[in-house]
């Protein structure tokens, strides 16, 4: 599929979600990042396995490993969810970081080979490995018309990232594209919710 294919896609289906969408942008705190997510809370709220976006939500963009916050944050997931029901679906699963992972939590499992968010198919492998129903599955991202609009399209959780990591002084120009990027989607959601009629 080409790129172009994809975005088309997306809005799309951003379109046909909108509502969903903006009451996530509305119910989001504006600082709300991984370190607001109580793995204790999640599971009392039937959240049994987490899919986890790599960059903006474990490190800022071009990183091989978490921050260490992150990594903390992951160990206290692991001691509740079980290292088997955690998930890296990253649209950028690189070998560095799948070494990484393999040797600082090697039950956890990179998803590959499925067409990119916010297309389900991600989240469905997820469910087949797992055996854990969609909607026990919480997909943790910090694009709404990726990762989150991939949660509604099948069936899991979305749990949205207003407060991504980043690091200007890694990858000044990436991470300027991905912060417009980012005020582009939640300026899209806003504008679809509000002018177009429901």
């Amino acid at each position: 599929m080409t790129i172009g294919a994809h975005i088309l896609a997306g809005f799309t289906s951003g379109f046909r979600n909108r509502r969903e969408l903006a009451r996530i942008l509305r119910e989001t705190d504006a600082g709300n990042n991984i370190l607001a997510l109580d793995p204790a809370k999640l599971k009392g709220n039937g959240i049994t396995a987490l899919a986890l976006d790599f960059d903006g939500v474990l490190a800022p963009h071009g990183n091989t490993a978490p921050i260490p916050e992150a990594d903390e944050w992951l160990a206290r997931c692991a001691a509740v969810f079980g290292e088997d029901h955690l998930f890296i679906l990253s649209n950028k699963p690189t070998a560095a970081r799948k070494s990484w992972f393999a040797n600082r939590f090697p039950q956890m499992r990179f998803i590959s080979g499925v067409r990119k968010k916010p297309y389900p198919d991600g989240l469905e492998k997820i469910e087949q490995l797992s055996g854990i129903a969609l909607s026990g599955i919480l997909m943790v991202d910090d694009r709404l018309l990726t990762g989150c609009l991939g949660a509604i399209n099948a069936g899991a959780r979305p749990c949205y990232i207003r407060r991504p990591y980043i690091s200007y002084r890694q990858h000044p120009f990436t991470e300027l594209f991905f912060m417009l990027l980012r005020a582009g989607e939640r300026l899209f959601v806003g504008l679809i919710s509000t002018f177009i009629a429901r």
